[in-house]
């Protein structure tokens, strides 16, 4: 029996509130079910700077959740800050430091809605920063019905890994965001986009699996967001 891979899980982090006064790390238990689910042993990756090496040592291949929050426009050059976004200086930090460090060493990474946007200023690139202040007649990206229904459909680009994955030109997504990406950073490859511009997807070719996904496909409402684990587990497994 081959050795389970060993999937680092970003978590989120509140310094009070919901169940706890004091700070908290955690993470929505369907990020971990579905590495279970596909063979994999989800490993839980605490804000330490200093332990990034060492989780890099050890770590199979990297998730890189979604939350609650923003990443700071001053990482991508932007000084002006908008009032819809949430900052987590510790968390980002953290994030584009694993990020960048799992990418030097060429870790499979998956990078869900926040991670996507992780990924691409990791590489350099930046972010819409309020998608209905950028995109004129955007669809509601920030869908009001459940996050384990579909709300929109997103279209794969033919040549893609992501293509590859799902094996269609068209798959519906939830869709849980106000920002996006903008310009894709270096390396990067647009691999999905709504139908009103907005970027759902992306890649860098030049790693064994690099994939960044707006919506989030731990919810697994479709038989593409599962093939899209089960591939990224391959890629972990080496």
């Amino acid at each position: 029996m081959s050795k389970k891979p060993l999937i680092g899980i970003t978590l989120d982090s509140l310094e009070s509130g919901n169940y706890a006064t004091f700070p908290w790390y955690g993470v929505r238990k369907n990020y971990c079910e579905r590495v279970v689910e596909m063979g994999g042993i989800p490993f839980p990756l605490i804000h330490d700077l200093g332990l990034v090496d060492t989780y890099l040592s050890l770590i199979d291949g990297l998730l890189i959740t979604g939350g609650g929050h923003d990443i700071s426009p001053t990482y991508y050059g932007s000084e002006t800050i908008h009032p819809a976004v949430t900052l987590k200086p510790q968390r980002t930090a953290f994030e584009l430091a694993l990020a960048k460090a799992a990418l030097g060493k060429d870790i499979p990474l998956l990078g869900i809605c926040g991670g996507e946007q992780v990924l691409n200023v990791a590489r350099g690139g930046s972010l819409i920063q309020h998608i209905p202040d950028e995109v004129s007649g955007c669809l509601e990206h920030q869908q009001k019905t459940p996050r384990n229904e579909s709300s929109h459909t997103v279209k794969i680009s033919k040549g893609t890994l992501l293509h590859k994955i799902v094996g269609k030109e068209e798959i519906s997504v939830n869709s849980v965001h106000h920002q996006a990406v903008k310009t894709p950073g270096q390396g990067v490859v647009i691999n999905a986009l709504a139908s009103d511009g907005v970027i759902e997807g992306i890649e860098a070719p030049a790693y064994r699996f690099c994939l960044g996904l707006q919506w989030h496909p731990e919810f697994s409402i479709t038989s593409q967001d599962k093939a899209i684990f089960v591939a990224f587990l391959e890629a972990a497994r080496g």
